[in-house]
């Protein structure tokens, strides 16, 4: 699948019942898991909001069907009359003051090791009987961009901006921060990354960039994530 842009005047979301799975499928589901995880000890079974369906109108609506799962369901990719389930995610356009473009490396333990993206990452759904909503993604990329930044844009700051849709169908929410001059962005993620090896964490980006154009965006060592070139091309010229 391509990736795609998509300008939105109106979302919706809806939540639906989790897909059912045959004995064959939990069975293989579970054991895919077990393999990813002896590959990579660091990955968690947590709950998030999973893409189930979408419908688009002609003027620019988009009501986005969701379920409530938990991470071990991306090993269902590939399977022949698997559910069909994709990933919701928010992701932040975070530029410095002089118009760079921040980018970051996912670590060694993350899902995606290597992999340029932005900040973001997985939608978590909200409590059991609360709505899902524009205020809950901003809040979600709120999040994110401080876990994986040190950038403490309030929620409220961050302006919705277009939905993109991944290569593997999944369903992506960007958001633009406001601006910040780019030695406070590199000092920032600095204390960030120095406070976490000292607790014996470990960051989900092991570098970020500052990136002016989509060509340098290109000449970063390693694999971009499959949206970011077109994301980045809002903001950045070629």
């Amino acid at each position: 699948m391509t990736p795609e842009l998509w300008d939105v005047s109106r979302l919706r979301f809806e939540e639906t019942a989790p897909p059912a799975l045959t004995a064959a499928q939990r069975t293989t589901l579970d054991h895919r898991w077990a393999a990813a995880v002896r590959a990579n000890p660091a990955l968690f079974d947590g709950p998030v909001a999973a893409l189930t369906a979408l419908e688009r109108d002609d003027a620019g609506g988009l009501l986005v069907s969701w379920t409530r799962l938990t991470y071990r369901f991306r090993a269902l990719r590939g399977l022949p009359d698997a559910p069909a389930v994709s990933g919701l995610f928010v992701a932040v356009l975070q530029r410095c003051a002089d118009g760079r473009l921040l980018v970051g490396r996912m670590s060694p333990t993350t899902s995606a090791p290597g992999r340029w993206q932005l900040p973001g990452g997985t939608l978590e759904p909200p409590a059991v009987g609360a709505v899902l909503d524009l205020g809950v993604l901003r809040r979600h990329a709120a999040r994110e961009l401080a876990e994986e930044t040190g950038s403490d844009t309030p929620a409220d700051a961050l302006v919705p901006g277009p939905v993109v849709r991944g290569s593997r169908g999944s369903l992506g929410f960007l958001f633009t921060a406001p601006p910040r001059p780019a030695l406070e962005l590199r000092v920032r993620y600095a204390e960030l990354a120095c406070a976490e090896t000292a607790s014996g964490e470990v960051s989900e980006f092991d570098r970020v960039e500052l990136v002016g154009s989509t060509a340098e965006l290109r000449a970063l060592p390693g694999p971009l994530v499959s949206y970011l070139e077109l994301a980045a091309a809002r903001v950045l010229p070629s």
